[in-house]
């Protein structure tokens, strides 16, 4: 199995390339400001063929390069409907005054030609690959996780890209536009506690971590507990 991350754009946003092995389909999560190149450069040094772009939410450190990515490989572009209008209009998830900082300039933004939209519990079938979607609100209204079993040699069960839901020690902030602290906490209650603690985590921003790493070390998750049905 083959994934390759790299951080991109002015926030350090990860961006991952995702494929059975070299000479493959494959798949890209997350690519944001200045992404493309690193895109590229994955793609031509594997002989990969993007197929989809999987979003794990709406905000423009995420997107900033899907219509690019989209339309130099004929790609679809998967997110959630909670944050489907983010595509054409990411301002509405940030602040102004933090975009036109760290953007400067203006730059136009609009849905790519093929848009496909997720919901929780739905099973993708990309590129030789299997991933399960888990509606994971807090940090927006429309993020997701997507965790797909790893086809390698190391004990490892699964792979999860958390996006901004959750990172090595923190979680994503809730005070932007869309965000919602106590569905975050439910979310985090209900979606992450669950999982095995040998899946290895891939988040949005820093290093990888584990389930387990952080159900042991993570302040955000000390005091929750799974709810009983």
């Amino acid at each position: 199995m083959l994934i390759a991350g790299f951080p991109a754009g002015s926030w350090g946003t990860n961006c991952y390339v995702v494929a059975t092995g070299q000479g493959a389909e494959c798949i890209v999560v997350d690519p944001g400001q200045g992404a493309t190149a690193g895109v590229e450069q994955v793609v031509r040094e594997n002989k990969l063929k993007p197929v989809a772009v999987l979003l794990t939410h709406g905000h423009i450190d995420h997107m900033f390069s899907v219509l690019p990515v989209c339309g130099t490989y004929d790609a679809t572009a998967w997110i959630h409907p909670g944050d489907r209008h983010l595509l054409a209009d990411p301002m509405a998830g940030i602040s102004r005054e933090t975009a036109a900082m760290l953007l400067g300039g203006n730059h136009e933004f609009a849905e790519p030609d093929d848009v496909a939209e997720l919901a929780d519990g739905l099973s993708l079938e990309l590129a030789g690959l299997s991933f399960t979607v888990d509606h994971t609100p807090g940090h927006t209204q429309g993020s997701v996780t997507f965790t797909t079993p790893y086809l390698g040699p190391e004990d490892v069960p699964a792979v999860l890209f958390s996006g901004d839901v959750l990172f090595a020690g923190s979680i994503g902030r809730t005070d932007l536009p869309g965000g919602d602290h106590p569905a975050m906490l439910h979310t985090l209650a209900t979606k992450i506690l669950p999982m095995s603690d040998e899946i290895v985590v891939l988040p949005g921003h820093g290093g990888q971590t584990t389930i387990g790493r952080e159900k042991a070390t993570n302040p955000y998750l000390q005091d929750l507990e799974i709810p009983t049905p």
